[in-house]
């Protein structure tokens, strides 16, 4: 079914005056290991905006998906396998590159995302594509689909545009494309960076392919996103939500591995990348990765040790560990945490303030992570 076909008229009218579609579960405040949120911390930040003597609070990693984009998906990306459906309480789509769903529609009124950024505390979101992005199809349907996106995303931060900032996402199957679109979203409200997946349809970023991509948001000084797609893993990782739990983890790793050891950061020195999910497995894993920079032949392009690498990535907060969170600020520095809540989906938080509240940090690093890290990459 379509999803104007079987929405309500109510819903229906809601959804052309918001002409907006975002996606996602959320959950409560994920337990940390060694500091969880208080409910009296919780309800402090669901009662302001931004915490007293701060600056904003900016959240880098919270998903949207537009109307446009799902309908562009569900009509003309049909013959490509392509599947967007939806009734009055939940929607699904489905492309070779990855689906999701049944996802509730609770995130369709910008009003409402409206309402839940200010009772979990954020004053900005950060608008990001997520799985599939827009890595699959033919290269001109890839492009239509990076264009509808942004331009809705923009069109989003024009109205509201003190909480709404735009990470463009770019069709990556054709770097020509890429550019192109790069050029384009790059001009547009509210955009202040780039949004990508760990790997392109599979192929890793340091490929050549992708060279000219990233030159091209160096010098246009555009920070990149990243976020897991395609996970690796396959089907054993198929049961217990693993592909999620594990693979989101292990991609981002990988992808921070090719990134290090392919050169990609030798070359371009003042590329500003963010990882997802606390890093996933990479920073934990750098001794390893070190060790065989030290042994193996395949590893020593570099001129210095991979983990020397470490500060040039970002990191949001999205670990659901106080400890890994506390790893990081020891072992690569406060600087580099950002805020995140992977809104809206389960394995989020739906109160990421609370969440860094938690952690009991001194006021100053506090503040730096929950909006002056993010300020000064997003230019806000």
């Amino acid at each position: 079914m379509d999803c104007n076909c079987c929405i309500s008229p109510r819903r229906r009218r809601m959804l052309a005056t918001m002409g907006a579609l975002a996606a996602g579960l959320a959950s409560g405040v994920p337990a940390s290991a060694t500091a969880a949120p208080t409910a009296t911390t919780a309800a402090t930040n669901r009662a302001t905006v931004a915490p007293k003597g701060m600056g904003k609070s900016i959240d880098i990693h919270a998903h949207y998906y537009p109307e446009s984009f799902c309908d562009l998906l569900g009509s003309e990306g049909a013959k490509f396998g392509g599947k967007f459906t939806c009734d009055a309480t939940s929607f699904i789509f489905q492309t070779p590159a990855g689906g999701l769903g049944p996802l509730p529609l609770k995130f369709i009124n910008v009003d409402e995302r409206l309402a839940d950024m200010n009772a979990s505390g954020v004053d900005v979101q950060a608008l990001s594509l997520s799985v599939p992005m827009a890595y699959w199809a033919d290269s001109a349907f890839n492009a239509k689909l990076a264009r509808t996106w942004n331009a809705a995303a923009s069109a989003i931060h024009v109205r509201h545009p003190e909480r709404f900032v735009v990470l463009a996402t770019l069709p990556m199957l054709n770097p020509h494309d890429a550019i192109d679109e790069l050029e384009r979203a790059s001009e547009l409200p509210g955009v202040r960076g780039v949004y990508m997946g760990t790997n392109i349809n599979n192929r890793d970023l340091d490929d050549p392919l992708f060279e000219p991509v990233f030159a091209r948001i160096e010098q246009l000084d555009l920070p990149v996103f990243l976020h897991p797609q395609q996970t690796v893993g396959g089907a054993r990782l198929g049961d217990f939500y693993l592909s999620n739990l594990l693979g989101n983890p292990f991609d981002t790793a990988i992808a921070g591995s090719h990134l290090i050891l392919g050169g990609v950061m030798d070359r371009h020195p003042r590329l500003n990348v963010t990882l997802p999910h606390a890093g996933g497995a990479l920073p934990i894993l750098m001794g390893r990765i070190d060790a065989g920079w030290t042994v193996r032949p395949e590893t020593r392009r570099l001129a210095q040790k991979p983990s020397s690498y470490l500060r040039r990535f970002n990191y949001d907060t999205v670990s659901h560990s106080g400890r890994v969170l506390d790893f990081l600020i020891q072992n690569i520095g406060v600087d580099r945490l950002v805020l995140g809540s992977d809104y809206c989906f389960d394995m989020g938080y739906a109160q990421p303030v609370a969440f860094v509240d938690g952690l009991g940090l001194p006021p100053e690093q506090k503040s730096l992570v929950i909006g002056g890290n993010a300020a000064r990459l997003l230019k806000i």
